[in-house]
């Protein structure tokens, strides 16, 4: 039987199908209508739905059930429909689809009431009652980005991209601006005042270091006093692993201070944190299965068939490579310093760029970071990227946790001079993915083969999508975004086209 999960409403629709007690597919629908954080049509998500279930020859007369969440009440065509509480489905998402038997679970989120703790026991969530009132991290986290003049469109994302020019910045000042009492998070009322005071007035794109030292700064605090709270949990729940689920563990920087805290054995941030994420929360909860680790490459999937009819269609020139071929053309490309789109396999459903639906560069070429930001992704000059690289690779040059497979965690390289092409500035830190063996096979040996040429198995990794769209889903999105942008080569599988 097909089991449906819907994210409903207006914003970060998704769906995810599990057929028996297995998760098969899942995907945002933002994907499919290739509107950024799109709902979907009445409030449900029914392109994603219709197209998981076209990929694996079904259609919605095989669904046998639904769980939806934030749906306010849309039904969706056929079978029963159960409704789930929204930090519920986090928690299940965080916990069912992580490698853990049992676990506890804390979700942090800008939806009420913002802080939750859960216990995860074998298939069961259970709530852990916990003061909630006065937790809300996303709301403060925001105040700070505005009070530094993000004050519209992903202001907690471009915060994050500030603070990490400058990563290891403190200011007595600033923790002064935060703090507990009776349990609850604290913040001066004169934040936005005193922070705006700090910069003096300067445009945002102005005296960006002066800017950043003070984004790092109340980024730190707010670090702090999350650590805090997280020991209080750990101590009451004496747990040896934790979960962290909802949109404020979309940070990197959040993550990477848990994990190096020491508070567990282990801990596990799901492939979406985040609202969209809420779809496989919605489906496992349904399946009742205990936790097995999803793999972040459940999206739709295009045969060889499918990519040379998309091509043929569109009347282009193409060449068909062996898969050597293939990761051989990708590499003399970036070894020229060239931009290389990468389409592999299934979409990865999570938001980051993990292997399958990539915009990749040599970290080695000068004016990389120039060539990205000025004339492809078109972002303000101080904006870094992200990297992926062998885990051996990471762990010989880079300070960090022990792995992020998920691109979850910041890491700071051990010789900035090595990087300098794709540091923003001399001390900056940068999201890492640490590739293992079970990674993409095709993505896996590229990286090798790019180490064997450069002496270095790393590569600059942002997300295969055009202006203010999201990651491509299609071979038709990835030709439209290729011939409609400044890169190179393109590698559909194991067909490479080049302008």
């Amino acid at each position: 039987m097909i089991l449906a999960g819907l994210k409903g409403g207006v914003r970060d629709g998704a769906a995810a199908i599990a057929d028996g007690a297995r998760l098969v597919g899942v995907c945002a629908e933002e994907r499919v209508s290739r509107v950024r954080g799109a709902g979907g049509a009445d409030r449900l998500p029914t392109a994603a739905l219709d197209l998981l279930l076209q990929r694996r020859g079904k259609s919605r007369t095989d669904v046998g059930g639904y769980v939806a969440v934030d749906a306010d009440g849309a039904q969706p065509s056929g079978g029963p429909v159960a409704s789930l509480d929204h930090h519920f489905a986090h928690a299940c998402t965080a916990y069912l689809s992580s490698p853990f038997a049992a676990a506890t679970i804390v979700v942090c989120d800008d939806d009420a009431p913002g802080f939750t703790v859960w216990s995860g026991n074998g298939a069961a969530v259970t709530r852990v009652e916990w003061p909630s009132e006065g937790l809300d991290f996303v709301a403060v986290y925001a105040r700070v980005a505005a009070a530094l003049g993000f004050g519209a469109g992903p202001a907690d994302r471009l915060l994050e991209a500030l603070a990490r020019l400058q990563p290891s910045a403190r200011d007595v000042a600033v923790d002064a601006l935060f703090g507990w009492r009776d349990g609850a998070l604290v913040v001066d009322v004169a934040l936005e005042q005193k922070l705006t005071a700090g910069v003096g007035g300067a445009g945002v794109h102005d005296s960006m270091l002066p800017r950043a030292r003070l984004a790092a700064a109340a980024q730190a605090r707010l670090g702090d006093l999350l650590i805090e709270l997280l020991t209080r949990v750990a101590q009451r729940l004496g747990t040896e692993r934790l979960c962290l689920g909802g949109s404020f563990f979309h940070h990197s920087f959040m993550n990477t201070r848990v994990r190096r805290a020491g508070l567990c054995t282990e801990v596990f941030v799901p492939i979406d944190p985040g609202n969209s994420g809420l779809a496989v929360g919605a489906v496992l909860s349904g399946v009742a299965q205990p936790p097995a680790l999803a793999s972040p490459f459940l999206g739709p999937a295009y045969s060889a068939e499918e990519v040379k009819a998309v091509l043929d269609n569109c009347k282009l020139q193409y060449s068909w490579e062996s898969e050597e071929g293939a990761v051989a053309a990708a590499v003399k490309a970036l070894r020229a310093g060239h931009l290389v789109a990468w389409f592999d396999g299934g979409m990865e459903w999570g938001p980051r760029a993990l292997g399958a639906r990539c915009i990749l560069a040599n970290p080695s070429m000068p004016y990389v970071l120039e060539n990205l930001n000025r004339f492809l992704k078109q972002r303000e000059p101080w904006r870094g990227y992200s990297l992926s690289g062998t885990e051996a690779a990471v762990a010989e040059h880079f300070d960090g946790p022990a792995h992020a497979r998920f691109m979850e965690c910041d890491f700071t390289p051990r010789d900035p001079e090595r990087f300098r092409h794709i540091l923003p500035s001399p001390n900056a830190s940068l999201r890492v993915q640490t590739v293992a063996d079970d990674g993409l096979p095709r993505f896996k040996r590229l990286l090798q083969a790019v180490g064997e040429d450069t002496g270095l198995p790393m590569l600059v990794n942002t997300s295969f999508n055009g202006f203010h769209e999201p990651i491509v889903c299609s071979p038709r999105d990835a030709v439209r975004v290729f011939y409609g942008s400044g890169l190179d080569l393109l590698v559909l599988h194991q067909f490479v086209l080049s302008k």
